[in-house]
């Protein structure tokens, strides 16, 4: 077992399996159906592409911070509002200078600059209270220590689609070292033109559901999520402690866009992370693929599976229930993960066309199982190579 656990106290999250925890748990039961849309008018071509939304009401940006005011950050909110009090807790017993925040995201506050921009396309000037400062990477990190009045270390981590799994790597470094006693950890995407064009141009787009691991995947749907948590290296009481007990990274660097097809690197997160954990293969009872239903990630991620683990481990994607959440891939399938362990929930099944891609290296899609074995394994593979694996489990 891993000798520097870390141990999450809360969890909060919005996406398009919804933010209450109810709702999300009856996503992943396969009883209610996610918030997967198709729509026009994100895409410059006119066609219609499918999105996952995080629906519903935002809270408010308050007025004294009117100028960090946009979608991202209501989404922010949206899922940091749900540990608010346990975040307060940690300030009054170990200081707001104690208390770090490290934020991963790859839109920001894009959406409001692509609205800005067409307002001053269109009339000459900017819309007032607009700032370029809204869309820089660290806005969303800057604004929940603004929010919260934290004054530890506060900063954002971009690397694509890894982003929000590395912040757990970083969180696991400042509480080792001992310059906090405790970090806010998380990542939150919003939908923007930006990157569905940019996914589409590269033709990993799909217009369809997406279908993870099936011979008639086509590519991504883009999602938009939040996801924060609060971990520490001390011990909650609690009769099952959730924790944080290895995590693996890799750049492999073998294509700015294209994974390694023989999942180099993410064998080597993988093997890291159990490394780290201080477990074997045997002791993982569930993987959460990558599985973004790209030809290519899903060839390259069955190999790496099968690599490390053979046949043995149940393996499915989350991403027909969320979408690609980009930045916030890693937290979000991170929160899914926790609420697999904290409910002992059935294993989130493989949704798809229900065909499992014979060309594809032998991995056990789940089909109707409990979780067995007390830690799961989540991987999120970015562009250049950028890997992260992170195995959480019940101490």
């Amino acid at each position: 077992m891993s000798d520097f656990p870390l141990y999450i106290h809360a969890c909060g999250s919005h996406s398009a399996m919804g933010k209450e925890v109810d709702e999300i748990h009856q996503v992943l039961s396969g009883n209610k159906a996610p918030s997967m849309h198709k729509e026009t008018g994100w895409l410059n071509n006119g066609k219609a592409t499918v999105v996952g939304k995080a629906l519903g009401e935002l809270p408010l940006v308050p007025e004294h911070l009117a100028h960090w005011d946009t979608r991202n950050n209501q989404l922010v909110l949206s899922a940091l509002q749900q540990i608010e009090p346990q975040i307060n807790a940690a300030k009054e017993k170990y200081g707001s200078d104690r208390i770090a925040v490290i934020v991963g995201t790859s839109t920001s506050g894009i959406s409001d600059g692509e609205v800005a921009l067409k307002e001053k396309m269109e009339q000459g000037a900017f819309p007032a209270g607009y700032s370029y400062k809204q869309q820089e990477l660290g806005n969303p990190a800057d604004f929940i220590a603004q929010y919260l009045d934290i004054n530890g270390p506060t900063y954002a981590i971009s690397t694509a689609c890894s982003s929000s799994g590395r912040v757990f790597l970083s969180a696991k470094r400042l509480l080792k070292a001992g310059f906090v006693d405790a970090v806010i950890v998380g990542g939150t995407d919003s939908l923007c033109r930006l990157t569905l064009n940019g996914f589409n141009s590269l033709e990993a787009l799909s217009n369809e559901y997406c279908l993870p691991f099936s011979p008639n995947r086509k590519g991504i749907n883009i999602g938009e999520a939040s996801a924060y948590m609060l971990l520490s290296a001390e011990q909650k009481d609690s009769d099952d402690p959730i924790a944080l007990l290895g995590a693996g990274d890799s750049s492999d660097a073998h294509h700015i866009s294209a994974p390694h097809p023989e999942g180099k690197g993410a064998i080597e997160a993988m093997n890291k992370a159990l490394t780290d954990a201080g477990l074997e293969p045997k002791d993982i009872g569930y993987i959460n693929a990558h599985g973004t239903a790209t030809p290519l990630n899903d060839a390259m991620e069955s190999k790496a599976v099968h690599a490390v683990f053979g046949h043995s481990v149940p393996v499915s994607s989350t991403k027909p229930f969320t979408g690609h959440t980009l930045g916030a891939a890693g937290i979000i399938e991170a929160s899914i993960c926790w609420h697999i362990l904290k409910y002992n929930l059935p294993l989130p099944k493989q949704i798809n066309d229900g065909q499992q891609d014979d060309a594809l290296a032998d991995i056990q899609l789940v089909v109707d199982q409990p979780l067995r074995k007390k830690a799961v394994i989540s991987n999120s593979f970015a562009f250049g190579g950028n890997n992260i694996s992170l195995i959480f489990g019940c101490i």
